[in-house]
């Protein structure tokens, strides 16, 4: 009885493992053009920006470095490394927003960041994590630059 229900055990988990394992959809060419790992993952970085510490209430200043901030985004974002950005609700935290850089280390994520007007003036700070996401995300943008009727 114990050989029987350790056979059974065996051929449960082989059949189970095989299951998860099979796809078939999976697009070899799309998962090693998209640095997908085998379970279609792979690392980015997720940037949280926050209210910096210069507090100016110089209007002119502000929008110059907003604009500046969202051209910096349109630039990131053709070049493939900016993945997901948007801002966030009103919160206790002073979060303002996200970015999803698609690289492999903060080091890296720091370096673009700083090319931002609005961080390098201050009025936002960063802060970064290691974020391990689909590998898809970046084939959303095509779309997503489909969608949108006035630009932001």
């Amino acid at each position: 009885m114990r050989n029987s229900l350790l056979t059974v055990w065996i051929v449960l988990a082989a059949i189970t493992c095989r299951a998860q394992s099979d796809n078939p959809s999976y697009d070899q060419e799309l998962a090693r053009k998209l640095g997908a790992d085998n379970y279609g993952m792979k690392s980015y970085v997720l940037v949280i920006l926050k209210t910096g510490s210069n507090t100016t209430t110089d209007r002119e200043f502000i929008s110059q470095r907003f604009a500046g901030h969202m051209s910096n985004m349109e630039r990131l974002s053709e070049e493939g490394k900016l993945i997901v950005a948007g801002p966030i609700g009103r919160n206790e935290n002073a979060f303002r927003g996200i970015f999803i850089l698609n690289v492999a280390t903060v080091e890296e994520a720091k370096e673009l960041v700083q090319t931002d007007p609005a961080v390098k003036s201050e009025l936002l700070a960063a802060d970064y994590y290691p974020w391990y996401g689909s590998a898809a995300l970046p084939v959303y943008l095509e779309a997503a630059d489909k969608i949108w009727k006035q630009k932001p």
